[in-house]
């Protein structure tokens, strides 16, 4: 099962006690999945989707609030998902969920008054409703990416609002003919996950978050070891090249006798660091006393060169 479907798989499981909560994830589902189909002069409720946590929770919640579950007709889709379709086609019933739920329609698109997700409770579950119908997001050992698809822009603003409240701060694009409305910052979406009240995803989240920063962590470190290695060997490189290069062209007689100490020493120990090659002078030189010496053998070697060109 993926992430996505975890979450959602949780916030199915979940249902509010109160009586306006339930109003309000029922409204968010049926405004993102239902559609409005006028069958003479009555009007359905239609929602047909491969979404089954979707469907049957907005049954569930009907029950709960009205006191009767609509069918479900399961058709095999075209993929691997099966097609769930609820009908609702009594006039009275319509009328009253209307009422209820404060739905509006606008060419057979349901919207949903603010008036209904006033409360912060209500916005939870408003924005959990939002999420089980047409929300998604992504395995956190991949991406970390949450988006919500709205058929209207309207429901992408009013979406965005209700975030806000909650100090979320989310984004809306327009994809082909869709408003989506999506975060991409991992601390972020544990903050919608904790809105929503899927406490079970969210510490899943956190602990592939911390395996995560952890591994980043390492990573840094080994390559910041790795590039101080690399430095290190290939100034020591440079080091013997120009050693031998004066002991080719003039001897290291040549040499102060502090210079050639130091010059023969590298020559013994091309692997050891300048404070241990410092340490094994006599008298012992400090690391920045040993780079100042190579630093000058090195001008050495340049004067000679330039020389011989």
């Amino acid at each position: 099962m993926s992430f996505s479907a975890e979450v959602k798989k949780e916030l199915f499981e979940h249902t509010s006690p109160s009586v306006h909560c339930r109003r309000a994830e029922l409204a968010a589902i049926l405004s993102m999945e239902a559609v409005i189909s006028a069958n003479g002069e009555k009007r359905e409720i239609i929602i047909k989707s491969e979404n089954k946590y979707a469907v049957y929770k907005s049954v569930k919640l009907i029950k709960l609030l009205f006191g009767f579950a609509p069918e479900i007709e399961t058709k095999t889709g075209t993929g691997k998902n099966n097609i769930y379709k609820v009908t609702i086609a009594d006039e009275e019933k319509v009328n009253n969920m209307f009422s209820a739920l404060k739905l509006r329609e606008s060419d057979g698109v349901l919207s949903v008054d603010n008036m209904l997700i006033e409360r912060a409770c209500c916005k939870r579950a408003f924005l959990r409703g939002c999420f089980i119908a047409t929300g998604s997001v992504n395995n956190p050992e991949k991406a970390y990416h949450l988006e919500i698809v709205c058929g209207t822009e309207e429901q992408a603003l009013q979406l965005i609002e209700l975030m806000k409240s909650f100090e979320i701060s989310a984004r809306n694009v327009l994809r082909k003919k869709y408003h989506i409305v999506y975060i991409k910052d991992g601390s972020v979406i544990v903050d919608v996950l904790n809105v929503m009240e899927a406490h079970v995803s969210l510490m899943n989240m956190e602990n592939v978050r911390i395996l995560k920063d952890m591994r980043n962590k390492v990573n840094r470190q080994v390559n910041c070891e790795t590039a101080n290695i690399n430095k290190t060997v290939s100034a020591a490189v440079k080091q013997i090249e120009d050693i031998k290069y004066i002991e080719r062209v003039k001897g290291l007689n040549i040499l102060p006798p502090t210079l050639r100490q130091t010059a023969l020493l590298r020559l013994e120990e091309p692997e050891l660091s300048l404070k241990d090659l410092g340490a094994k002078l006599n008298p012992p030189v400090g690391k920045s006393g040993v780079n100042h010496r190579l630093k000058k053998i090195s001008e050495i070697s340049d004067k000679l060169r330039e020389m011989e060109i």
